[in-house]
C-alpha cells in the first residue's frame, strides 16, 4: 500500500531478512521462471498444514479476518479492504474501519462487514464451493470488506484505474456484456490483491488463472500471469497489514492460522524473477543489489521477409558484466515480442497491411536491468489487393410465413476474411460477422432470391454467390401460437441468472407486448420488464423466428456461454425500476412470470408459493411442451443440477439428436466405494477430477463404448468432476468412500 495503514513494524532489516528466508531454506532462491514458481508452490502447498472452514464452530475465516485485519490501534476495529476514509462523511461504504463485531449476518444492513473474496469465486475454472474447504476458503485472499462495496465490486475483474476504489478505466466482455466496467481496488490496495491473485495461482493452479479475474495480457509471460498485476505488485510497495497477516498465519499455534505464507509479500522481487515485467521491491536485497551494470544496447537491427501482416527483425547480440538473458522487440513503441538468452530475430506478426512501422530493441539482463534501446529502423508491410474467396454451401433454413434463415460456409482469403454482406432479391440487407442471419418482414407464400458476398480486412469484395431461391410458407398453422417459458436458471450463488423463451409456433413472433415479472417471495408480481426494451437489448433483437430461443440474463451474470447466448441483458442498476437487474435477481421463492399485454401467460413456480421451491437449480421444459401454462406443474419439466448451462441458447424440441449431449447425462455409483465410476453419455466426453483444494488430480476421455474411469487411486473425501464434450459442460460432486 502507499500509505502503511497506521502502524509501523520496526525492525533490523539484518534479522528481518534472516526471518523471513528462514521459511524458504528448502527452495531453491537462485531458480528463475516456471522452476521458481513450481518450487514455491510446493513450499506453499506442504506448509498448508491447516484447511480453514467458512463458516463453523472451530477455526474458520472468520475467526482468521478478525485476527489478521484487526485495527492494531484499536481492537474494537476491523481494517475494511478498498477502504479509505475515517467516518467523517456520509458514506460508510468508503470507511477504513468497522466495528470488529459488526459482521454481516444476513440482516441487510449496511453497517457490517462480510469477507471478499479477491479471487472472485465464480471466475475460477470451476466455481469455489464455500462448503468445500480449500480455495474458497483460504485466508490468504479472504478480506474484511464493507458490505455494500464488496457488492458493487461483484465478480467483476480486477481493471487499471487510479485513485481510491471504483469501477475501471477497463472494460471486458462480463456483467453487462461487452463493456462490463472492471474494478479497481484503489491506490492503497492494489498490490495487496495483486500478490494475493499471485498466491493463489501458485496455491491452486489451473483453477485460479490471472488471466480469469483481471483484466490484461500474458503475452509476456511463460503462463497465465498477465501484466496487470505484475505492474500492481510494483507501484504499491508491501504493507504493514500484509507483513502482520503472512506472520500470523504461519504459526500455527494461532487459532486460524493455515501454517503457510505469501512468498510474494515476503519479497516481492520473486513474481519479477518468474514472471518479469516491471522491476519491483527485492525485499531482502539479494538480487538487486548483486549487479546494477545494464547490458550494451543493441545494433546492427535489420528488417526482412516483409509480408501483407509480418515482418523479420534481426540484430546483433548485446553483451554484459554477467549475462544478458533476452530481449524486448518495440513496435511504435509498445512491447510487441520478447526472446530469451542468445536469440537474436523475431517475426513481428499481426500488423496491419500497407502500413509503415518503426522498431527498436532493448537487452535486459537477469536482474532486469535493461540497456538502452536500438537505433529506430522503420519498415512498411505490403498491401493487399487479392479478393477473397465467394462464399459456398448457401442454405435456406426454417422457413415461416415472414421468416427464412440462411447459412453458408466460411471464405478464404490471403490475409482474412472479415464479414459477409446478404443480399435478397439483390438488395443489400446487412453485414454480418457471423456464417447465417435470419431474414424477417417478409411476404407468405413469396419466392425470393438469396446471394452473399465476402469482404477481408482491407475491404477487397468477392463476387457474389450463385443465387438461391427461398420461398416463406402460406402461413398455416402448426397448432402452436404462443410463446413460453423453456428454461430457466438459478445457480447456487452468483448472479448467473437466466430466463430463456421459445417460439415453436410457425411464424415469427414479435415481443412487443412480451414482459416478464417475479412474484417477489411469493407475493405480488412486481418489475414488469418489457422483451422488447431497447437499451438492453443485444443486437437488437425485437422478434423470435419459429424453432429459435430468446435468452435473458442478469448482468451480473459471469459465464462466457451465457453471455455469448443472451438476447436481452438486466444491468445491475441501483435505481429503479429494475433494482439490482430485478425481476432477474430472481431467488428460488420468486416464481416468474411471462406475460403478454400485462396477462400472465406461463409460469415458472408455484404462484404464491414463498418457500424456496425452485432454489439452486436448472428448470428446462420438457420436449413434449408445446404451449404455456398458468398453472405451474413439475411434470412439465426436467430438473437439473445448480449451475447448470449447457442447454441456453437452444430448446430441445428444437435440436437435432446429435445436439443433445447431456440430456440423458448419468454418473453412477455415487457415493462410490470401489474403483470403477459409470457415465450414461451420448457423446465423447472429456472427464475432469479436482480435489477439495480445487487441483487438477485426473483427467480420462469416456466414450460410448468405454464409459468408466478407475478412481482407485483416489483417497476417501468428496471430489469435483467436470464433464465436457464439444463447447458444453457440466460439474458435479462425487464422493469417494
Amino acid at each position: 500500500m502507499v500509505i502503511k495503514l497506521l502502524f509501523l513494524i520496526f525492525i533490523t532489516s539484518t534479522s528481518f531478512c534472516f526471518s523471513q528466508e528462514q521459511y524458504y531454506s528448502d527452495v531453491d532462491l537462485t531458480l528463475t521462471g516456471v522452476p521458481l514458481k513450481e518450487a514455491l508452490a510446493k513450499k506453499m502447498t506442504a506448509t498448508h498444514t491447516r484447511l480453514l472452514e467458512y463458516t463453523s464452530s472451530g477455526p474458520d475465516v472468520w475467526d482468521a479476518c478478525m485476527a489478521t485485519d484487526v485495527n492494531p490501534d484499536n481492537s474494537n476495529e476491523i481494517i475494511l479492504y478498498y477502504g479509505w476514509e475515517n467516518g467523517s462523511d456520509n458514506d460508510i461504504s468508503n470507511d477504513l474501519y468497522r466495528d470488529i463485531n459488526a459482521q454481516d449476518a444476513g440482516t441487510g444492513s449496511d453497517d457490517v462487514w462480510n469477507r471478499e473474496h479477491v479471487f472472485s469465486k465464480s471466475l475460477a475454472t470451476i466455481a469455489l464451493d464455500t462448503d468445500v474447504p480449500g480455495p474458497s476458503t483460504d485466508a490468504h485472499h479472504l478480506r474484511a470488506a464493507d458490505r455494500t462495496r464488496n457488492s458493487t465490486r461483484n465478480n467483476r475483474k480486477y481493471g487499471k484505474g487510479s485513485g481510491n476504489s471504483d469501477f475501471s478505466t477497463d472494460t471486458y466482455n462480463g456483467l453487462s456484456g461487452a463493456d462490463t466496467p472492471a474494478w479497481y481496488p484503489g491506490d492503497e490496495w492494489k498490490g495487496d490483491a495483486a500478490r494475493m491473485i499471485m498466491y493463489m495461482y501458485l496455491s491452486y493452479g489451473d483453477v485460479c488463472l490471472p488471466t480469469a479475474v483481471g483484466v490484461g495480457s500474458n503475452e509476456f509471460t511463460p503462463d497465465d500471469m498477465i501484466d496487470l498485476f505484475l505492474e500492481w505488485n510494483a507501484e504499491d510497495p508491501v504493507s504493514a497489514i500484509e507483513i502482520a497477516r503472512n506472520a500470523y498465519h504461519e504459526n500455527t499455534d494461532n487459532y486460524a492460522a493455515q501454517g503457510n505464507r505469501n512468498p510474494f509479500i515476503d519479497n516481492p522481487y520473486l513474481a519479477t524473477r518468474i514472471w518479469g515485467g516491471q522491476s519491483a521491491e527485492d525485499r531482502w536485497g539479494i538480487y538487486t543489489s548483486s549487479d546494477t551494470e545494464a547490458p550494451s544496447t543493441p545494433t546492427n537491427v535489420t528488417l526482412s521477409n516483409i509480408t501483407l501482416t509480418t515482418i523479420d527483425i534481426s540484430w546483433t547480440a548485446s553483451t554484459d558484466n554477467v549475462e544478458v538473458t533476452g530481449y524486448n522487440i518495440y513496435v511504435d513503441g509498445v512491447l510487441t515480442a520478447q526472446t530469451s538468452n542468445t536469440i537474436t530475430t523475431a517475426v513481428i506478426t499481426g500488423l496491419d497491411t500497407n502500413t509503415s512501422y518503426s522498431f527498436t530493441i532493448i537487452a535486459r539482463d537477469i536482474i532486469n536491468n535493461l540497456s538502452t534501446a536500438s537505433t529506430a529502423i522503420n519498415g512498411t508491410t505490403l498491401q493487399d489487393t487479392e479478393t477473397p474467396s465467394i462464399p459456398t454451401d448457401v442454405v435456406i433454413s426454417n422457413a415461416s410465413d415472414s421468416s427464412f434463415k440462411v447459412s453458408w460456409s466460411a471464405a478464404t482469403d490471403n490475409n482474412a476474411v472479415a464479414s459477409y454482406d446478404v443480399y435478397v432479391n439483390n438488395t443489400f440487407i446487412v453485414t454480418t460477422t457471423d456464417l447465417f442471419y435470419s431474414v424477417i418482414n417478409l411476404d407468405a407464400s413469396t419466392t425470393y432470391t438469396v446471394q452473399i458476398l465476402s469482404r477481408d480486412a482491407d475491404n477487397n469484395v468477392s463476387e457474389k454467390s450463385t443465387e438461391i431461391n427461398a420461398t416463406t410458407t402460406n402461413g398455416a398453422s402448426n397448432g402452436i401460437s404462443e410463446l413460453f417459458i423453456s428454461e430457466y436458471v438459478e445457480p447456487d450463488g452468483g448472479n448467473n441468472k437466466v430466463i430463456e423463451i421459445v417460439n415453436l409456433s410457425s411464424t415469427t413472433i414479435s415481443l412487443a407486448g412480451y414482459s416478464i415479472q417475479k412474484q417477489s417471495n411469493g407475493g405480488t408480481w412486481v418489475d414488469d420488464l418489457p422483451l422488447d426494451k431497447s437499451e438492453y437489448l443485444v443486437n437488437n433483437v425485437t422478434s423470435i423466428v419459429p424453432n429459435d430461443v430468446f435468452v435473458i440474463i442478469n448482468g451480473g451474470t459471469s459465464d462466457s456461454d451465457l453471455i455469448n447466448n443472451a438476447d436481452l441483458v438486466v444491468p445491475s442498476n441501483t435505481t429503479e425500476p429494475y433494482l439490482y437487474a430485478s425481476p432477474m435477481n430472481f431467488n428460488g421463492n420468486d416464481p416468474i412470470g411471462l406475460f403478454k399485454n400485462g396477462v400472465l401467460i406461463d409460469i415458472i413456480g408455484e404462484e404464491g408459493n414463498s418457500s424456496n421451491h425452485i432454489q439452486n437449480a436448472t428448470y428446462r421444459r420438457k420436449s413434449t411442451i408445446t404451449v404455456p401454462n398458468t398453472t405451474y406443474t413439475t411434470s412439465e419439466w426436467d430438473i437439473f443440477e445448480a449451475n447448470t448451462f449447457d442447454g441456453i441458447g437452444s430448446h430441445s424440441a428444437t435440436l437435432s439428436t446429435e445436439d443433445v449431449i447431456f440430456e440423458s447425462f448419468k454418473m453412477f455409483p455415487n457415493p462410490v466405494n470401489k474403483d470403477q465410476v459409470f457415465f450414461s453419455i451420448t457423446e465423447d466426453a472429456t472427464i475432469n477430477i479436482y480435489n477439495i483444494l480445487g487441483k487438477l488430480i485426473q483427467t480420462t476421455v469416456i466414450t460410448k463404448s468405454k464409459n468408466n474411469i478407475d478412481v482407485s487411486k483416489l483417497s476417501k473425501g468428496i471430489y469435483l468432476v467436470k464433464i465436457n464434450s464439444g463447447n458444453q459442460f457440466i460439474t458435479k460432486k462425487l464422493i469417494k468412500n
